[in-house]
């Protein structure tokens, strides 16, 4: 498989080139089952994708802008599929019901959110996360403008006692399923 991703430059790190390589035939494997089958990866799957970074690797703002792009295609996919054998409907009403869970968590007071790491321990910055979860209420109750890139490439600085990671970015993840289901 030729790559046509830039390498990082030479004082800086890229991703593991042997990686990437390795998990883009994986998503064409993937992504060229026949339709009656299971493929073996969803967009869940290279949304969480991560590598090493190492020098030499490939320029990482490359790899992550054709990990969206994939991503969004395997979520069409996806959404493709629940409708023609769902239906309308029960696509929506599964995007409805993840959206109401999301403001559910997203409606507790401002530093309660979600669970905090111990004080000794980084978490992310509450604040931070806090003024992206006020964008995210906007988004689903008022139509405010937010685009899933937003939302996949957000940066929270660490504090001491923050928020768990873990918890908010499966929050995140959800919220950019939701956003590419009712593209």
């Amino acid at each position: 498989m030729t790559s046509t991703f830039p390498t990082a430059p030479k004082r800086s790190r890229g991703y593991a080139r042997d990686e990437v390589d390795a998990f883009l035939q994986d998503a064409r494997a993937a992504y060229d089952v026949d339709e009656n089958e299971t493929p073996s990866m969803t967009s869940a799957d290279i949304r969480r994708a991560s590598f090493k970074l190492v020098r030499g690797g490939y320029a990482t703002a490359a790899v992550d802008a054709a990990l969206e792009r994939l991503e969004d295609a395997f979520a069409l996919r996806e959404r493709d599929q629940v409708l023609a054998n769902k239906g309308k409907r029960k696509w929506l009403t599964l995007a409805r019901e993840t959206a109401q869970v999301i403001l559910n968590r997203l409606a507790r007071p401002e530093g309660q959110r979600f669970s905090r790491t111990s004080f000794l321990a980084q978490g992310y910055r509450t604040e931070d996360v806090d003024a992206l979860a006020d964008k995210l209420v906007a988004y689903f109750e008022k139509g405010t403008p937010l685009s899933a890139d937003a939302v996949r490439t957000a940066v929270f600085r660490a504090q001491r006692g923050g928020y768990n990671e873990s918890q908010v970015d499966v929050l995140l993840d959800a919220v950019t399923e939701v956003m590419l289901a009712v593209r």
